[in-house]
């Protein structure tokens, strides 16, 4: 996954390369952030990936962290506070930072052991501890829903595809099993999650040993499915779009408890 970093980034580039100057200020359903100002917060990820991996500076240390939500309205008040200062920023510098930075990163990356312990956890999943190649793969993730948030505000296809778009879509069902970590079901129960298109897949959840795990195949007949359209799916997990909204799109065949759970599962940090 290390090597699609390069690519995504070229995309973004280009993207934002061809934006007129009204579409920098356009909404988008990152809720109060415009189009620049995902630009601004991916110029953010970027640099404190280089700042930690590459230099080993940390800088501002979360304190009295509790909970998991301790830990997101932590990381939303980083998050707003380079937004807000970022402001001053002019599209062209961004984009000439976020060329520089994202290369840099890339590098960083590569110089990893990816089974070595990584620096954050990917909590979303549930784990008080990651490898290196599942932090990577959270962070492919969330450059591509920002980017895709960009595209989908300025109406620009671009990163929908297979090749881009899959990848995202398997690190994200490795939350499921932490989204389902409360619903009870017998040893051996199967659970199957369709993401129709061209770019989707099937994902398979098994109750062994009072716990649930994903699998790559079913090893039963799935007792549930859930078929999710794939042009939402990405918004589904990243709360661009309501649980409310999506479960209007979204079929499950088999016991609904079996199926609901995955229609509030979050993939990134909210």
């Amino acid at each position: 996954m290390i090597d699609l970093f390069p690519e995504l980034d070229r995309e973004l580039i280009q993207l934002l390369r061809s934006l007129s100057p009204d579409d920098w200020n356009r909404p988008t359903v990152a809720r109060l952030w415009t189009v620049k100002d995902i630009a601004s917060h991916l110029l953010d990820g970027n640099i404190r990936r280089i700042s930690m991996g590459r230099d080993n500076y940390f800088g501002e240390k979360p304190e009295n962290i509790q909970s998991y939500a301790d830990l997101v309205n932590f990381l939303n008040g980083l998050n707003a506070d380079w937004v807000k200062a970022t402001k001053r920023i002019s599209p062209q510098l961004l984009i000439e930072l976020l060329e520089h930075t994202g290369k840099e990163v890339y590098e960083v990356f590569k110089g990893l052991d990816p089974y070595a312990k990584a620096l954050f956890s990917v909590a979303w999943a549930g784990e008080a501890e990651s490898r290196n190649w599942f932090d990577i793969a959270r962070e492919y993730t969330e450059r591509w829903h920002h980017q895709q948030q960009i595209r989908l505000a300025v109406h620009k296809a671009g990163i929908m595809n297979r090749h881009f778009y899959y990848p995202l879509l398997d690190t994200f069902m490795r939350a499921l099993p932490h989204t389902y970590r409360h619903t009870e079901a017998e040893e051996g129960a199967v659970v199957k999650c369709t993401v129709t298109g061209e770019a989707g897949g099937n994902w398979f959840l098994y109750m062994q040993n009072n716990k649930w795990q994903l699998v790559q195949e079913a090893v039963a007949k799935p007792l549930a499915e859930v078929i999710i359209p794939g042009e939402i799916a990405w918004q589904l997990f990243t709360k661009a779009i309501s649980p409310a909204a999506a479960r209007e799109k979204i079929v499950i065949n088999g016991p609904i408890y079996l199926g609901e759970p995955i229609i509030n599962m979050v993939a990134v940090m909210a």
